[in-house]
């Protein structure tokens, strides 16, 4: 009779049971798979319609998408580009393939190294004119990179409503960008100012005394770099290297 306490009667043991959680945690995974990238294409939709002020949680997030039409922007020419299939095109890889970002240098006031040639932009329309416009802008923080949707009214110059889904700031301080409160100053702010991207934060609230106030939104109190950081983001994305070639196409109607 084998002896139970042998090293390869423990070792038979342990690789058995290595084995059948391995199998386990492998087939859980490709399971679950399906319903994690639906959980997360929903999650998305739902991101990018709050930034517009457009998420009503009393309807389905699929209904109110179908407002919602995704089209794939080429960021050097300004153009629509029909170069890639919306459904399974991926701006983060994009973002990461020498083939299709520059490398930003001397440019790159937001910090994020290198800018896809390609990205999404998602037009919201009203008996068949458009309504709204959100864009996906990131940029560094304080600690992590900012990920979020800005998203402008059809003039293409007043903001409709900023969000951040995604970043690892101090709770409490560059955390506030997730604050509704601070959220709700945004929407009537204007990106430019005689073509210059003149949206930002200030240290300290914006009044009616305030020079240029409807340019500027109230800082995050405790948080300067954060919100140099958000400042910075939105002035590059608004800028000649981001969005501005695209939203002049679009207003001129050479998109």
């Amino acid at each position: 009779m084998a002896n139970n306490d042998s090293i390869q009667k423990t070792l038979l043991v342990a690789v058995t049971l290595c084995i059948v959680c391995a199998l386990f945690v492998s087939s859980a995974a490709v399971m679950l798979k399906p319903a994690q990238v639906a959980n997360k294409a929903e999650d998305r939709k739902a991101n990018i319609l709050a930034a517009a002020g457009m998420l009503d949680p009393e309807k389905s997030i699929d209904e109110q998408f179908e407002r919602v039409t995704t089209r794939i922007v080429d960021l050097n020419t300004g153009k629509f580009t029909d170069q890639f299939d919306v459904a399974s095109f991926e701006q983060s890889s994009i973002a990461k393939d020498p083939q299709t970002s520059v490398e930003l240098g001397g440019d790159d006031i937001a910090k994020i190294k290198r800018r896809e040639n390609y990205a999404t932009v998602y037009l919201v329309e009203s008996n068949g004119e458009l309504d709204k416009i959100i864009l996906p802008v990131r940029g560094a923080g304080l600690w992590s990179t900012l990920h979020g949707f800005l998203a402008l009214e059809n003039d293409l110059n007043t903001v409709a409503g900023l969000g951040f889904f995604e970043h690892g700031e101090t709770p409490g301080l560059g955390g506030e960008v997730d604050n509704p409160n601070w959220k709700a100053l945004w929407p009537g702010k204007k990106v430019y100012d005689e073509g210059d991207a003149k949206i930002q934060l200030i240290k300290g609230s914006v009044d009616a005394n305030t020079a240029e106030a409807e340019h500027k939104v109230d800082g995050l109190s405790g948080a300067t770099l954060t919100s140099r950081g958000v400042t910075n983001l939105l002035q590059f994305w608004m800028g000649e290297n981001g969005y501005k070639p695209f939203l002049s196409n679009l207003q001129s109607g050479e998109a």
